[in-house]
């Protein structure tokens, strides 16, 4: 194998480079007769890329007729080759690209402005040829946006967060965080990000569905896109089936394939309409039959009557008193009701923080153990005012 990158096209094949160090750690070169193929997988198979550069892409390529050779090496060695992309456009002329079979060697030399020149060495075993099977002109939904449209999107994500959820209506995309079942809610922070159809190049939608994937990976592929300007598309269908991600040109074509879960909780996935998206329906609760707030609600709203605006305010104060001394009471009376009939059958509204315990039939065949305790004692509650 004997191929040179001149100009502009060296930066293109050290972003494809840097890009694939973002699937796995090792770089898998294969020359082939349509071109210089490179690959990358992570060690879980679940993340695949690959850059299949034509022999346009390059000044000379060439390959012998009849001789097959696939390695593998270090992603980090091949990076170290093209270290700095800033200075790379403005020092590097030319890449040589050459296979020594004698020294088991495969060598890259940068052809350096004034004369100077660079040389890497790089050491690699062989390998069997690595290719992922997939399918994307046979998915139902096909998005296309310039890359910077999705690189602004996960701006917004914290660069520790591992999946995010995209969901897509006729009409609309969603990305959010993907927040695992056994996570409170209330110990999560949530983001979501919709994204109309006008703002894509080409938005087709076939099938309603939210798909969960690695964000790492769609950050390789933005990563590449955003920096050579080439139109980023998407291919998905069902979760379960792989998303892929593709950048395309008439030298050079580039697919990454990632997994998505396969079983979603419905309880964090969203359903989306063509207006617009709406949460899941909450069960049903008895908060406005529930004695406590129908007193609290009366109390904000009764005034008792009286000639002026003090008598008027001096009743509203005595009858509040009398009514939380009543209810004080009440409770107590309850409560030692409680103790020897157990506990009554309807739930418990906390008013700091919303929270709902099951109905006494739900909770005799959980243990108590498992309760969660989100509010104080009732006696805590009759000190607010």
């Amino acid at each position: 194998m004997d191929c040179v990158v001149t100009g502009g096209n060296v930066k293109v094949l050290a972003k494809a480079i840097h890009s694939l160090s973002r699937i796995g750690d090792e770089l898998y070169v294969e020359p082939q007769e349509d071109g210089l193929a490179l690959r990358s997988v992570n060690s879980s198979r679940s993340a695949y890329g690959c850059f299949l550069f034509a022999p346009l892409f390059f000044s000379r390529y060439i390959v012998p007729n009849g001789h097959v050779f696939r390695c593998r090496m270090s992603v980090k060695s091949v990076q170290s080759v093209f270290k700095s992309l800033t200075s790379l456009e403005k020092t590097v002329e030319k890449c040589h690209i050459h296979l020594d079979r004698q020294k088991d060697r495969l060598t890259f030399t940068l052809h350096c402005k004034y004369g100077l020149l660079k040389t890497h060495n790089l050491s690699f075993q062989d390998s069997e040829s690595l290719q992922a099977v997939f399918d994307k002109n046979s998915c139902k939904n096909v998005f296309q946006a310039i890359p910077r449209l999705l690189v602004e999107t996960v701006a917004h994500f914290p660069p520790s967060l591992e999946e995010v959820t995209l969901s897509v209506s006729d009409e609309r995309m969603w990305f959010r965080n993907h927040v695992e079942e056994e996570l409170a809610q209330s110990k999560a922070m949530l983001t979501e990000l919709c994204l109309a159809s006008d703002e894509f190049d080409h938005f087709a939608v076939q099938a309603h569905i939210s798909i969960t994937f690695c964000l790492k990976e769609l950050r390789g592929m933005l990563f590449f896109a955003d920096n050579t300007g080439f139109p980023i598309s998407m291919y998905f269908d069902e979760p379960g089936s792989p998303l892929v991600l593709s950048v395309s040109d008439s030298v050079l074509e580039g697919n990454f394939v990632l997994a998505t879960l396969s079983d979603n909780s419905r309880n964090d996935t969203r359903s989306h309409s063509s207006s617009g998206h709406t949460s899941t329906a909450p069960p049903p609760d008895d908060f406005m039959n529930d004695d406590m707030d129908s007193y609290l609600i009366a109390m904000d709203t009764t005034i008792a009557p009286g000639p002026s605006t003090a008598d008027c305010t001096s009743s509203k104060r005595l009858a509040v008193a009398n009514r939380r001394t009543r209810l004080h009471n009440e409770e107590e009376e309850k409560e030692e009701t409680a103790v020897e009939d157990g506990p009554p059958n309807k739930k418990f509204c906390s008013l700091l923080f919303g929270s709902v315990l099951p109905l006494s039939s739900q909770m005799s065949t959980q243990p108590v153990s498992n309760q969660e305790v989100l509010a104080s004692d009732s006696e805590d509650d009759t000190q607010i005012d």
